[in-house]
């Protein structure tokens, strides 16, 4: 199959992909309509991938890692602040990070759509929870350097802990889920930094 060709099929296997996940969902789209729509049979399809999930991953998997990468090197370099400098910019580096990846999605309306919707059924669908667990392990270092510092904090209830990071993140990918309009966004992501960080710093005792 020569190179233009090539590209044109999947191309077509990536629209007709995108249709029928954002309309029903990983677990109930089916493959049959999606070769149907791009005019390929199941055989040449599997030229391309080895199964649906496969597709899917083409799909969001450079979104999905670019949300992970960014959202992991703000931890780090939130980390590596002096200890006795973390108090004064918690979450500051987490916010920024957050509204580039929101400036980032602006180019990629369905891939996170189909990230934050679509996806039961797949290893995506784990994103949140990852963030979670991510957060949580941030929050026990930052608990560290205030200890070394000579301001201890109190420990936190584990589930209380997994809860409001789990609200936390829920709360703004709402944003890209209901595909806000970005000056809005970037008044409602202020507004989240603002009180979350305060809730945070409450909980702490700082």
């Amino acid at each position: 199959m020569k190179q233009d060709a090539k590209h044109n099929t999947l191309e077509q296997i990536h629209i007709a992909a995108k249709k029928e996940f954002l309309e029903k969902g990983f677990k109930t789209a089916s493959l049959r309509n999606i070769v149907k729509m791009a005019g390929v049979t199941t055989g040449a399809f599997y030229g391309y991938y080895k199964s649906k999930e496969e597709l899917f991953g083409a799909l969001v998997d450079e979104q999905y890692h670019y949300v992970m990468e960014h959202f992991c090197q703000a931890q780090d370099e939130f980390a590596e602040l002096p200890a006795e400098e973390q108090p004064d910019h918690v979450g500051e580096i987490s916010v920024d990070c957050m509204l580039d990846v929101l400036l980032y999605a602006q180019n990629y309306p369905e891939e996170f759509q189909l990230l934050l919707c679509c996806a039961e059924g797949t290893r995506y669908a784990g994103m949140i929870d990852e963030m979670v667990e991510i957060e949580v392990e941030a929050t026990h270092r930052y608990q560290e350097s205030l200890d070394s510092v000579g301001r201890p904090s109190p420990e936190i209830d584990s589930m209380l802990e997994h809860m409001l990071a789990t609200g936390m993140f829920n709360t703004y990918f709402e944003m890209f889920i209901h595909q806000m309009p970005l000056d809005q966004a970037k008044i409602y992501l202020k507004t989240m930094h603002e009180f979350y960080t305060a809730g945070w710093m409450k909980i702490l005792k700082q």
